[in-house]
């Protein structure tokens, strides 16, 4: 148990989660909200200000609803010897940008990138990648665990949002294809809970083949390969034909098959379905920060 100082900025259901786990792990916190009253029933010192919040506590934990708040909450305020870990999320631009602003004022950054619902925040289903200061990693480690699995990337403020950006899309890639399928199966008279075991088990067929994806597109070496662009094309084609004319079309489908048309209308007809990323403007473009 420790009683070292840890703030908390923001009371969301995220906020109030990383709250309660330091408080779990004994130590003596300090929260601010717009909302006081969120704050209720948490054993907590409430600040009347961010300012009186980030006095409290040597690491301040940003948790709001997006970067141009956590801006707003610690505008004016004195950051100076601070640690300041913002697990909202951000963009890259945004990461560096408030990294600058923490450095010209006195301050350690850590970006944060959570993966977990609330309810399992200080779990082992909760894990949360860091980017930034690897000071401010070293220094609070033990607090940071209390919040779930903790992974760094490296010094740059940018990296977990990075990151973050790209799962999120699958994600919601992801969740727009089920409920995709969710309509075709009502259209045609099928229990969705009768279908998802069924998706399920595909989807989970499926990973040996994302990590194939993977090092092809790492190392931009698409020949050969049991899932080539042509068959694609004439399964998309099918497939969108189909759902049009359940009347349940997907536009997420038309811009795939436009990804593929792209490849082969460049001569790639044979070449593994992974090569359709190219057709992204920039995606054979070297990471910011990278190298």
């Amino acid at each position: 148990m420790t009683s070292e100082a840890i703030t908390v900025l923001g009371l969301g259901n995220l906020g109030r989660a990383l709250a309660e786990a330091f408080v779990r792990g004994g130590h003596s916190v300090s929260v601010w909200n717009r909302s006081a009253s969120k704050a209720a029933g948490l054993a907590a010192t409430v600040a009347d200000s961010p300012a009186e919040a980030v006095a409290a506590s040597e690491l301040v934990v940003v948790a709001v609803l997006d970067q141009q708040a956590a801006q707003q909450v610690l505008r004016d305020v004195d950051v100076r010897g601070r640690a300041i870990v913002n697990v909202t999320s951000s963009t890259p631009d945004q990461a560096r940008e408030l990294a600058r602003w923490a450095a010209d004022n006195g301050a350690e950054y850590l970006q944060g990138a959570v993966y977990a619902v609330p309810a399992t925040i200080g779990t082992d289903a909760s894990s949360i990648i860091y980017s930034g200061s690897s000071a401010v990693v070293e220094r609070w480690q033990k607090a940071l665990v209390l919040l779930g699995k903790v992974k760094y990337l490296d010094a740059d403020a940018s990296r977990a949002s990075a990151y973050d950006i790209a799962i999120v899309a699958g994600m919601y890639g992801l969740l727009g294809g089920f409920l995709h399928a969710a309509a075709l199966a009502r259209a045609n008279g099928i229990k969705v809970a009768e279908l998802t075991p069924f998706l399920l088990s595909w989807l989970t067929d499926l990973h040996p083949a994302l990590a194939t994806f993977a090092g092809e597109i790492d190392g931009a070496s698409y020949a050969g390969g049991d899932s080539s662009l042509a068959m694609n094309q004439s399964g998309l084609a099918m497939l969108i034909g189909a759902t049009k004319a359940q009347g349940v079309p997907f536009a997420a489908l038309d811009s795939l098959k436009a990804l593929v048309d792209r490849q082969i209308a460049d001569g790639h007809g044979e070449d593994s379905l992974a090569r359709a990323v190219e057709s992204f403007a920039g995606s054979s473009a070297s990471p910011a920060g990278a190298g």
